[in-house]
């Protein structure tokens, strides 16, 4: 539910699909079409080619959150200021450009 929240207020096609590693915090996808018209798809096991990106994600995030971490006992104000940090960090692969720029300017394309 807290992911469709977020998700919610973007455009569609910014939100018309969703890759997700293996794990059980996953398990509710199939809410994701029906809710906000998204798909829902998954690595495949023992694919690791498949989840570079998913693979680099969780090992930023785990700087934040180790791993017995209780997820859902974090505040949605606690959640958000994680996201904005990782979504405020440059990145090489990006030309040095944050995410969350990276993500404005594909949202801005014509098209």
């Amino acid at each position: 539910n807290r992911l469709m929240d977020v998700m919610e207020p973007l455009p569609q096609p910014a939100r018309s699909s969703i890759t997700f590693d293996r794990g059980i915090e996953f398990r509710n996808w199939r809410k994701l079409k029906p809710g906000i018209g998204t798909e829902a798809w998954f690595c495949d096991p023992q694919a690791p080619w498949q989840k570079g990106s998913v693979e680099n994600l969780n090992k930023r995030v785990r700087r934040y959150l180790p791993r017995d971490t209780p997820v859902a006992a974090l505040s949605n104000r606690s959640m958000k200021a994680i996201c904005d940090r990782l979504n405020g960090t440059p990145r090489k692969c990006l030309g040095w450009r944050t995410p969350a720029e990276a993500f404005r300017d594909e949202l801005m394309k014509p098209g």
